[in-house]
Formats: C-alpha cells, sequence, structure tokens
C-alpha cells in the first residue's frame, strides 16, 4: 500500500467549539504528501478517480457502463490511435474493451470506496497499456 509519508493528529476540536454548533465532533490533522509524488498522470489520475467516484457504491463496471463514460472514453481511444498512426481495429467496442479490462484486473465488482491508491495506480496502468486514456 502506498500511503503519505507523515499524518500527525493534534488535537480533538469539540463540536461546542463552533456556532452554531455541528451534529459531529472535529479533528485537527496535518498530512505531509509523499515526496516524491507517484510516477503517474494527474489529468489522467483526476479523469479516471472522479469515473470512479461519482458514485462511491457503485461497482466500477457499473460506474464505466454509463453512456457519457462510453462516449468520452471511445473518444479519447480514436483520438489516441489517430495521433499514434494506428488503426482502430475492426468490430471494435469500447464496452467490451472495458469490460475486459475490468476483468482482467480483477476490479469489475470492486467498489471505489473500498479501494487503495495502489488498487488505481493499477487500473490506471492497465487502461493506458490498453490505449484508453481519461484526459
Amino acid at each position: 500500500m502506498v500511503y503519505p509519508e507523515r499524518i500527525h493528529h493534534f488535537n480533538k476540536v469539540g463540536k461546542n467549539n463552533f456556532r452554531p454548533p455541528p451534529k459531529v465532533e472535529s479533528n485537527v490533522v496535518r498530512i505531509e504528501p509523499r515526496n516524491p509524488p507517484p510516477p503517474i498522470n494527474f489529468k489522467e489520475w483526476d479523469g479516471l478517480t472522479r469515473i470512479a467516484f461519482v458514485r462511491k457504491n457503485k461497482t466500477l463496471s457499473a460506474a464505466f457502463k454509463q453512456s457519457t463514460v462510453l462516449a468520452l472514453l471511445e473518444k479519447n481511444y480514436t483520438t489516441a490511435c489517430s495521433l499514434m498512426n494506428k488503426a482502430i481495429p475492426e468490430g471494435f467496442d469500447i464496452k467490451e474493451k472495458i469490460e475486459s479490462i475490468l476483468s482482467d484486473c480483477g476490479a469489475a465488482e470492486k467498489r471505489a470506496r473500498v479501494m487503495d491508491i495502489d488498487d488505481f495506480i493499477m487500473l490506471l496502468h492497465a487502461f493506458n497499456k490498453e490505449g484508453i486514456h481519461f484526459s
């Protein structure tokens, strides 16, 4: 697993310290980011996590079946193929390609809320390896 280098818990802040008081207790923490950051394209990362977390309780398979997501990824795939002078395979179906990638990674039935950063990095690399990009 990949975790931030340091997480410091400073103290608890009671709800009575706020006006009006919220219904929850608060904490003050400091999180220092990893240095160096993971070797990923952050626009790609942002695109993947936005799709996955639109409905965090949906399985990834369901999140990637939305028509707007399929249209975006198909557009990005055809653009990437044209930039690399690569022909789009005969009978190409983006939906089948995505389902194949998700099942090969074992992520089709996972939910974004239970995945860790390593799972998302592995999934991003799997999509990029197959020519599917999120930005």
